[in-house]
């Protein structure tokens, strides 16, 4: 698939507007996807703001529009923590979406953090390459947030994981957190054929901006490595929009 940078905006009064459309957004992806491919391939982010997201899409109003059985589950980014964790994307995202969907145990692949963080990043890597065989990694979509510090997924400003030039995950030690994260990289979330970030509330207009307007500077601006073969879609509500110019409706 040829590069295409350029990014989608979709702009919601409201953080609520804007999870629905989130929502349908996703819905369209695995309605696709399941049609084209017979199965739909997703990595998750987390957060509170995915948190939400995930309650809405196992709610009655849009559970009954996915084929959830051919729906495959993977993880951007992981905590070093435990899965019963507070702190755990995989606790936050079966608590949430996959255990009330009642999803079999092999449609979901949750990062091994017992393994300690390097080991569990290699056996994450090969965990995805056995799932899509000799064909690449390419997911259906991707899920991201954003830090107010222009972090997405685990890729940290000023972390050696930001020059990664191999689709994999990786560990990497956030300074700023004082613990060890485990990443799929920049290079593997490129690969997909869709990447949607979610992002709402005034705190998150400045990165923003950087991201999508500021100089390339990848070491301050980690999100701006997000430049997918697929499309790039960036679902915000006006107070994370404000700092854009012209405004997108």
């Amino acid at each position: 698939m040829a590069r295409n940078s350029t990014p989608q905006l979709h702009v919601q009064p409201t953080p609520e507007a804007v999870l629905h459309d989130v929502a349908r957004f996703f819905v369209t992806r695995a309605r696709q996807a399941v049609a084209d491919r017979g199965r739909f391939t997703v990595a998750l982010s987390g957060g509170s703001s995915p948190r939400k997201l995930y309650e809405l899409l196992a709610s009655p109003a849009y559970r009954t529009q996915v084929d959830w059985a051919k729906a495959y589950f993977f993880f951007g980014d992981e905590r070093n923590v435990p899965p019963t964790d507070a702190e755990s994307n995989y606790r936050m995202a079966a608590e949430a979406l996959l255990t009330p969907l009642g999803l079999a145990a092999g449609q979901v692949f949750a990062i091994d953090t017992s393994q300690g963080p390097a080991e569990a990043a290699r056996a994450y890597t090969q965990t995805i390459q056995e799932f899509f065989g000799p064909e690449p990694a390419i997911f259906d979509l991707v899920l991201l947030g954003l830090g107010d510090n222009s972090h997405t997924a685990s890729l940290f400003p000023h972390t050696p994981v930001l020059h990664e030039a191999l689709p994999a995950a990786r560990e990497v030690y956030v300074e700023e957190k004082q613990t060890y994260r485990i990443t799929l990289t920049a290079p593997l979330l490129n690969q997909a054929r869709a990447v949607a970030f979610l992002v709402y509330g005034a705190d998150k207009a400045a990165a923003v901006q950087h991201v999508q307007h500021g100089s390339r500077n990848v070491e301050e601006f980690p999100a701006q490595l997000i430049e997918p073969a697929g499309e790039l879609h960036w679902f915000l509500d006006v107070a994370a929009a404000a700092l854009l110019v012209p405004t997108h409706e």
